[in-house]
């Protein structure tokens, strides 16, 4: 189970929530946690860096926030980073540096590492996105499972159950997700990992990986 583990999946010097992580064990089990720290850590940021716009809102002085994005909090939009043209952020949302949450892009009880773009008709719910994490066009993580039952977290026969009803994905550093691709409920995707468009993954993908299908996943290796 130690591929789950945050420490195996996220640097935690890349994001301002990296004290919600501390004395934690898997990431998921951050999700209940995420807007009551928000509204904690709200209260102590440098006022000379952020602005609380509204209720529960803070947003960085350097970062770019479109006229037409609607903004729900408890929020925090860290430096220099884009909220572009109709994005919807419903609430509960954690927005790193230098990320970017683009046109129609809805967020909901998330933590976006610095650098993540999701910047084309995501949906990202229930969700941990880390370190220049990518989701191309159309991506989503579905959070809800259709019988509505509890999600567990699946590889091969080694399964832990999470107890949540809403649980998107797990996404480590530096994966790159394809267009219109499904993140089904409890997927965990470990670093480094590509995901190919259009593909609907569930379970887990190792470090270092491609997934072209269910069943073929190959090794990713560094050409000469």
């Amino acid at each position: 189970m130690e591929q789950f583990t945050i420490k195996n999946l996220y640097q935690l010097e890349e994001t301002i929530a990296a004290e919600l992580f501390e004395g934690v064990v898997y990431p998921w089990e951050l999700l209940p946690e995420i807007s009551s720290f928000i509204l904690e850590l709200g209260k102590r940021l440098p006022a000379d860096k952020f602005t609380q716009v509204k209720e529960n809102i803070w947003v960085a002085n350097s970062a770019k926030v479109a006229p037409s994005a609607c903004l729900n909090g408890p929020l925090i939009v860290d430096e220099e980073a884009e909220i572009r043209h109709c994005a919807f952020v419903r609430g509960n949302a954690i927005v790193g540096k230098g990320a970017v949450v683009g046109n129609s892009t809805e967020l909901k009880n998330v933590i976006l590492f610095n650098k993540v773009q999701v910047p084309h008709y995501n949906y990202v719910g229930d969700s941990i996105l880390g370190f220049k994490a990518h989701m191309g066009a159309g991506s989503i993580t579905s959070n809800v499972k259709s019988d509505k039952t509890l999600v567990a977290v699946k590889n091969g026969d080694m399964e832990i159950e999470t107890g949540l009803k809403k649980f998107g994905a797990m996404i480590g550093d530096y994966v790159e997700v394809g267009c219109n691709s499904v993140l089904n409920p409890g997927t965990v995707i470990g670093r480094n990992s590509n995901i190919y468009p259009v593909s609907m993954v569930r379970g887990y993908v190792p470090a270092g990986s491609i997934y072209k299908k269910r069943g073929e996943i190959a090794e990713k290796y560094q050409k000469d």
